[in-house]
């Protein structure tokens, strides 16, 4: 076999890896906070630290990527991930799992935007690209079946450490592949790193992600608050003049007048939005309302994220002979009906309830998959640290608006409710989804205007063309 298709299998174990550590915790955060003895505010930052880390820094990774090569910081970032992994799962005490976790994230935004950097250069084929995509977006979507079900496990048979260390022994052996097996020839596409432009994008990000995360507890209108959506705007305002003054900028914001790489990033942004936030409500659905245990609820995305899996590698195939466009356009309106449809399942609802929409849900985000590799085949190779590190700052910035938004008015509706507390949360979640639909199905025309173009027509020159 081609030696590049074993790198890909490295890459695709990089990127479950950080993908997995998004979604593990969850399920096991009261057993680390009865053992490590934390309020609330502390078992917050467990999940917090890692996502304010990673959001903030993944532009600089993609950068990174593009002045030292990806081989090379994929490496770096892989062995701080792993590293930090087994520090975490070792931690006896909150604040050393919190700056673990922080310093967890500092390996995923180098692995993360490298990864879909490395596939681009790997495979210049587009054919190939696509299907390499496709099996990078699988890894992705199993992390997501996995991770619910792993850490139910975890917390309720083992140490609560093991949903860190399990990455242990993945990282070393992913390490030791990709040593191996990623060969690309490094070109030294940059030459500077831009640091007014990464300093000020990681400002921004993690500001952002600050008042997003922070934002519900505190008040959106408290002074620490307001204080970070200042920070963020005085940054992107520092940002826009930093690249449009720089010989070599991070990002070359002309890129933005593609209507390909605008409107996608968009169409990414709705998509994950749906995601991150139906999984974290529905995980509290199916705990608080229909009574399953965390190991049940945590298996209940399986199925949905096994077709998800399935339906990804699959997905450059169909678009090849429907078009991008009609392809994710299908793919939004499936999310979006199965949402709705999950919103009229009652307190009397079983897994047999909701198993359709489910994998109706997976199949829908399968489809989308060929958004990723058409933008990344429609920037100029020597963007693609950067343009992949935008598509995963999309993905996890629009992914917490989907927990904060829909969170406010979940709550909203709740607190102004004058039923019992299950029947209120029940009430409320179902009006939350039915927000969400509209959100999500607004992708529908998005992408029909923003992708008219064939999977294998994504070529570098495009970016002046499809405006």
């Amino acid at each position: 076999m081609d030696r590049k298709w074993y790198a890909l299998g490295a890459v695709a174990l990089g990127t479950f890896m950080t993908y997995l550590d998004n979604n593990i915790s969850n399920v096991a955060l009261p057993t680390i906070q009865r053992d490590l003895h934390l309020d609330i505010s502390g078992l917050e930052w467990v999940v917090s630290g890692y996502i304010l880390v990673f959001a903030g820094l993944m532009l600089v990774g993609g950068r990174m990527a593009d002045v030292f090569g990806g081989r090379r910081i994929f490496l770096a970032g892989l062995a701080v991930f792993t590293l930090s992994s087994l520090a975490a799962g070792l931690a006896t005490d909150g604040a050393t799992l919190i700056a673990t976790r922080a310093v967890q994230g500092i390996g995923a935004a180098m692995l993360t935007p490298t990864a879909l950097n490395l596939i681009s250069r790997l495979f210049t084929d587009p054919a190939e690209r696509g299907k390499a995509v496709g099996i990078w977006s699988a890894a992705g979507a199993l992390s997501m079946a996995l991770g619910p079900a792993a850490g139910g496990f975890i917390s309720q048979n083992l140490h609560w450490g093991w949903i860190y260390l399990i990455n242990v022994p993945i990282g070393v052996g992913t390490f030791a592949l990709a040593y191996w097996a990623v060969r690309p020839p490094f070109e030294a596409v940059r030459r500077r790193l831009d640091l007014p432009g990464l300093i000020s994008s990681a400002v921004a990000l993690s500001a952002l992600t600050y008042a997003l995360i922070e934002g519900q507890g505190a008040g959106w209108t408290s002074p620490e608050i307001l204080a970070a959506f200042a920070v963020f705007a005085t940054a992107v305002v520092v940002f826009l003049l930093a690249e449009t003054r720089s010989a070599e900028p991070m990002i070359d914001l002309s890129l933005f007048r593609s209507r390909l790489f605008s409107g996608g990033l968009l169409t990414m942004g709705i998509w994950s939005f749906g995601v991150f936030g139906i999984y974290f409500f529905s995980a509290l659905w199916l705990q608080n309302v229909l009574g399953f245990t965390p190991l049940e609820a945590g298996g209940s995305f399986v199925p949905m994220a096994l077709v998800m899996a399935a339906t990804s590698i699959m997905a450059q195939r169909i678009s090849d002979r429907f078009g991008v466009g009609r392809t994710v356009a299908t793919g939004v309106a499936l999310m979006g009906v199965a949402i709705f449809l999950i919103s009229g399942v009652g307190a009397d609802g079983t897994f047999g309830s909701v198993l359709p929409w489910f994998l109706m849900y997976g199949v829908g985000a399968g489809l989308l998959l060929p958004l990723t590799s058409t933008i990344l085949g429609a920037m100029p190779r020597e963007r693609s640290g950067v343009a992949s590190g935008a598509l995963n700052v999309s993905r996890e910035v629009f992914g917490l608006l989907g927990i904060t938004v829909l969170g406010a008015i979940l709550s909203a509706r709740q607190s102004g409710s004058d039923q019992p507390p299950l029947a209120a949360f029940l009430d409320a979640y179902q009006f939350t989804l039915v927000i969400a639909a509209v959100i999500i199905l607004v992708g529908v025309p998005l992408s029909l205007w923003a992708l008219r173009v064939r999977a294998q027509a994504a070529t570098p020159d495009l970016v002046g063309s499809a405006n």
